[in-house]
């Protein structure tokens, strides 16, 4: 049985629409078995990710996180995607991980936001200028054709460089006032202190979180979470793993049983809005379910080319 090598060029066969509907129907399936692994040397990380879905197939997704690697021009994340096939356990592929890893992340802010944003959303206030920012752009854009981006960056020399890029992102440097002005708002930073107010918020607002992933990240303060009705990717992922959630349930702010709902529960249609005024807050936890459903519809698209 011949391994394919699934490459960056699948890229032009993806669509936003097509891997929400892939990641909605994974979660049909039965609960996935995941397993994290992290070796450390000092400041470098070796991130080992593991899932199964009983239906669809087994993913491995090795990652190494060296700092150093930018004095060296060399990116600071590499790594590589294995899938097995489910029955046999055979290797099916090797999937580019960049490719499974933008659209992973981007996928599962954009259908939680397709599920929680008012429909007439329009204002979209991005809080961090890298990567995952640039890849939210286009996902969102595939969601809301007429919307307009405003970026806010702890460096405002790198949301000027993005907003000089892209004509439909403008720059601002009052955070606060564009959180009250958005209609969604995404933060993809690195913070380990919370940048998003809850005293900032407006009814009907809705907030994608995707960069904090570790206990010791925040983005958002506990009003925020005391505030917004709050639902993550995955209960198994956030709840105990990251301080998003750790510290305000911790704190009794929040409670477990106050998480609305996971993806699991899109077909309970739990996950949802109840009304134009709630302000809802989604958790991007990103776990390597969704990676296997990501790499799963990037192979299916590349087979079907």
């Amino acid at each position: 049985m011949s391994v394919e090598i699934v490459g960056p060029e699948a890229e032009a066969l993806l669509s936003w629409s097509g891997l929400c509907a892939a990641i909605e129907a994974g979660h049909r399936l039965p609960r996935a078995e995941i397993d994290d692994l992290f070796l450390y040397r000092g400041a470098d990380t070796l991130l080992d990710r593991a899932a199964w879905i009983d239906g669809l197939g087994a993913l491995v997704k090795v990652a190494t996180l060296c700092a150093g690697n930018r004095e060296l021009g060399l990116p600071t994340v590499n790594g590589v995607v294995t899938l097995f096939d489910d029955k046999t356990g055979v290797l099916q592929a090797l999937v580019d991980f960049h490719l499974v890893t933008k659209w992973k992340t981007a996928g599962d802010s954009l259908l939680a936001a397709s599920k929680l944003a008012r429909k007439d959303s329009r204002n979209i206030l991005l809080v961090g200028a890298g990567v995952v920012a640039k890849s939210m752009v286009e996902a969102y854009v595939s969601l809301f054709p007429d919307a307009r981006f405003s970026i806010w960056n702890r460096t405002a020399a790198g949301a000027q460089a993005m907003a000089a890029a892209d004509p439909r992102l403008t720059a601002v440097s009052d955070l606060a006032a564009a959180v009250r002005a958005a209609d969604v708002i995404c933060t993809a930073t690195m913070s380990t202190t919370p940048l998003i107010r809850g005293e900032w918020l407006q009814p009907g607002q809705h907030l994608d979180l995707i960069g904090a992933y570790t206990p010791a990240m925040r983005e958002a303060d506990d009003e925020v979470m005391r505030r917004g009705s709050v639902f993550v990717d995955a209960r198994a992922t956030t709840l105990h793993h990251i301080g998003e959630l750790i510290d305000p349930i911790a704190n009794g702010v929040i409670s477990e049983a106050e998480v609305k709902a996971d993806f699991y529960d899109i077909a309970k249609g739990l996950y949802r809005r109840t009304s134009d005024d709630e302000i809802t807050v989604a958790k991007n936890g990103g776990g390597a379910h969704l990676d296997l459903m990501t790499a799963a519809y990037i192979l299916a698209a590349w087979q079907n080319r």
